[in-house]
């Protein structure tokens, strides 16, 4: 075993339902994914029915149809897509990658430059920050990324002491209309100098082994791990150091969460820019082999470790589910429980994760108040109807 595939397994800890994994020991986590010859879908009643995922389309919006799950990466063709302008495409030979700025050496690499750098690879899962159930949570995929290290990019050109801001500039453009002024903007998203020199973030050129795809950012992207899906900039373009917050639309207007918080204790409206991914959960389907049925759901958040995850049937108790053993840091945790002989009528469930720190998934009480479509992660309750 490499030592990357040690370390995916241990960064769970032992508390995720050791009791859960023993019951099942010698089957395959993944092997209780695929469908058996007598396993089916159980619908969801609350739910319309003839949902169906979009095939890959230009210019168009793609989402996973999440009852089917059937493996720890997301095929390259399945993995969800949002773009905001065009869908660039740059021949490898003539592109370059510029670092601009508050730096003590302005850089232009090619990719064969980019490519000659130190590799690193990473589980990264990652959704849209409006990803929802109305989607059947579709706005969601899990890859494993190769490419170089952000972090000493960045050294290498020297950060100088004023530099606070980093800013990711893609290939991907679009007219916006901004106090009555029509402008050209390239796609645009910012990192604090500090977030920025995480070991973990990249620019990726491959994923799931293979070369990046054009609409998912060819011939290279930045993959921020942790944070959802609009700060993985794709058709990275240029890198760019200032003395200032950057306020493009991606940061300042669009990817902007308005909720009421108590902040000081004054209840205020703040606004914020999506970043870091919220502890979240959700039930994805339910399966039926008999009298017997199995639940599933996906687990997403920060990378802060996780103590367990739990599932909940008609207001019962909360019953520890089983994570994948393969989960790593930054991937998503897929999950499963073991659902025996229910009564006939319908039933209602949910699921909660509960990270090491105490902190709980919140429930749709508990959830600020928000206007706002952006980062839907409360519990999420699911109804199915047992014949």
């Amino acid at each position: 075993m490499s030592d990357t595939d040690q370390n995916r397994r241990n960064i769970l800890k032992t508390s995720l339902s050791l009791g859960a994994l023993a019951a099942t020991a010698g089957i395959p986590f993944w092997s209780r994914l695929a469908l058996g010859a007598e396993e089916t879908l159980v619908p969801f009643s609350d739910m319309p029915e003839g949902f169906v995922a979009p095939p890959v389309a230009p210019g168009a919006i793609h989402y996973l149809d999440t009852r089917g799950i059937n493996s720890f990466y997301t095929p390259n063709a399945d993995f969800y897509i949002v773009q905001h302008y065009n869908q660039p495409e740059v021949a490898e030979i003539d592109y370059k990658l510029r670092v601009t700025g508050l730096v003590n050496t302005p850089l232009e690499l090619s990719l064969a430059d980019i490519k000659a750098r130190p590799k690193i690879e990473i589980d990264a899962g990652f959704e849209c920050g409006g990803n929802s159930e109305r989607l059947f949570q579709g706005l969601i995929g899990n890859a494993r990324w190769g490419g170089t290290s952000l972090r000493d990019l960045l050294q290498e050109a020297g950060v100088q002491a004023e530099g606070i801001e980093i800013v990711f500039y893609g290939y991907d453009k679009g007219e916006e209309t901004i106090r009555e002024a029509k402008v050209e903007q390239a796609f645009g998203r910012s990192l604090h100098v500090i977030d920025a020199m995480n070991p973990d973030i990249m620019l990726a050129y491959e994923m799931n082994g293979e070369a990046l795809p054009l609409y998912h950012g060819a011939p290279l992207r930045l993959v921020v791990p942790g944070y959802y899906g609009v700060a993985n900039v794709k058709w990275l373009n240029q890198i760019h150091v200032q003395d200032r917050r950057y306020m493009g639309r991606f940061m300042g207007r669009d990817y902007v969460t308005l909720s009421k918080r108590d902040i000081g204790g004054e209840v205020r409206w703040e606004e914020r820019s999506v970043t870091k991914i919220n502890l979240k959960s959700s039930i994805i389907r339910v399966t039926k082999n008999g009298a017997n049925h199995i639940i599933t759901g996906f687990v997403l958040n920060d990378g802060t470790p996780l103590r367990t995850v739990e599932v909940s049937i008609d207001n019962g108790p909360w019953q520890a589910a089983q994570i994948d053993p393969a989960s790593s840091k930054y991937s998503w945790k897929l999950f499963t429980y073991q659902w025996n002989n229910p009564a006939a009528g319908e039933h209602t469930m949910v699921s909660r994760v509960i990270d090491e720190n105490g902190q709980v998934q919140a429930t749709p009480a508990e959830m600020p108040e928000k206007p706002t479509r952006w980062e839907n992660y409360g519990q999420f309750t699911r109804k199915v109807v047992i014949a």
